[in-house]
């Protein structure tokens, strides 16, 4: 049976998103047909407003607003010689949820199962290691690996630490109040208030 162009286009576009295969694309489709032009048009608004949202220049989190860093890396009332690297925003959202954790924070982005740094997550660290030389005289009072504890994370989680070893007085992991394979996002605030405490 032939399926039209524009249903087709947005298969294409909407299988891409992280958890969403052709198939779910497929049904998005459908309910986006079956809802009517006043939900299409205020998903299509909503969506054009994406373009305002910015990434921040020092720490690669999103932000709203005027200038070139985030809120907080621009909050002078953090500690930002303290610096938790982090592989998701949503990992970020997780751990500023649990309100224990008041320093800066570096996204590395999405880490591949092969545990291979691709050239944007060497390009994030090589801007991370400059920032300290520049702002913290060539060395972080400490950086915390907030990496997901699966295979290929801690597998990473090795790599950034040696190269990030030679610019902090201590490079320290989460606590194991995370089990193994889980990950940080779907943690509960306990949890990682118990992580951030226990880390080594």
């Amino acid at each position: 049976m032939k399926v039209p162009q524009p249903i087709k286009h947005f298969v294409e576009i909407f299988s891409e998103l992280p958890g969403i295969g052709p198939r779910q694309a497929m049904r998005l489709a459908f309910y986006f047909i079956h809802r009517g032009l006043a939900v299409q048009g205020e998903t299509i608004r909503t969506l054009a407003e994406l373009k305002d949202i910015k990434v921040c220049k020092r720490c690669f989190y999103i932000y709203e607003g005027a200038g070139e860093v985030c809120d907080i890396c621009s909050d002078s009332h953090r500690d930002q010689s303290v610096i938790a690297v982090v592989e998701k925003e949503t990992d970020l959202l997780s751990l500023e949820n649990a309100k224990k954790f008041n320093g800066r924070y570096l996204v590395i982005g999405d880490l591949t199962k092969s545990g291979i740094l691709d050239t944007e997550q060497r390009l994030r660290l090589q801007s991370l290691k400059q920032w300290i030389k520049e702002s913290l005289g060539g060395k972080a009072k400490e950086i915390i690996i907030a990496i997901n504890p699966t295979s290929a994370g801690e597998l990473i989680a090795l790599m950034i630490i040696q190269e990030l070893k030679p610019f902090a007085e201590k490079v320290t992991k989460l606590g194991r109040g995370i089990p193994t394979g889980g990950e940080i996002e779907f943690a509960d605030e306990e949890t990682l208030r118990e992580a951030l405490t226990r880390r080594d």
